[in-house]
């Protein structure tokens, strides 16, 4: 685990591979993501600030909501709700964000921008004053997991098409696994590789994952794991 400042009020903590945030404005603070392997990531995060924290998360897989058990609620894509409490068997009040929410942490607004396709749930965070995207899952150039009944290219082709409407509003991306930070123009080529996956111009190769059969398709930017198709 490695607590980086990335300026005088944000944070990235990166456990095993994935990363997650803390950002701080003038009246409380927000983690995005509670972390994989370590389940304190509030105690961390009271090391750093004094302000309340409040929790984000931007899905439910197991890799992001590590530490989730130390709040008693936090806020969540309602979408996610089946992959939280049924399929990762995890408790808590979830407060309900969507499309287009803002949490205001004290003039610092982080504007919702839903991202299905990763999973049904999945949001990136728009930090409106720093132009920065926190992206989750869906803009990396790390592996891309795309198999799996919770998951769906052609949602996720829908998604990257509608950050086209927010790219004049961010200048750079955190996301959470890979490269940190990215580039906008990652948005265009995950775009480009994914439609050809979906037309058959991409050969995947055999791979194997949590005890699945899957196939991987380098794009060049990134790489998506998807279902096995024979």
């Amino acid at each position: 685990m490695e607590i980086i400042k990335i300026n005088e009020n944000t944070w990235r903590i990166e456990d095993s591979g994935v990363r997650f945030f803390l950002l701080a404005g003038e009246k409380k603070a927000l983690l995005i993501d509670s972390g994989m392997t370590i389940h304190n990531a509030k105690e961390i995060a009271q090391e750093l600030t004094n302000l309340p924290i409040e929790l984000l998360n931007t899905h439910a897989d197991i890799d992001h909501i590590g530490s989730n058990d130390e709040f008693d609620s936090f806020y969540m894509n309602p979408a996610e709700a089946s992959n939280y409490y049924n399929t990762n068997q995890r408790t808590g009040t979830m407060i309900p964000v969507t499309d287009g929410d803002v949490i205001n942490l004290g003039g610092r607004e982080l504007e919702i921008i839903t991202l299905p396709g990763h999973t049904p749930g999945s949001i990136a965070v728009l930090d409106k004053k720093n132009r920065v995207l926190i992206s989750g899952d869906p803009i990396q150039d790390g592996n891309i997991f795309m198999f799996g009944v919770q998951r769906e290219m052609h949602a996720y082709v829908l998604s990257l098409e509608k950050l086209e409407n927010y790219k004049d509003r961010f200048d750079t991306i955190y996301p959470s696994h890979g490269t940190f930070p990215v580039k906008p123009e990652l948005i265009d080529a995950l775009h480009e590789g994914a439609m050809r996956i979906l037309a058959g111009e991409i050969e995947g190769s055999e791979a194997e994952m949590h005890g699945m059969k899957i196939k991987r398709y380098d794009v060049g930017a990134a790489g998506f794991l998807c279902d096995y198709l024979g």
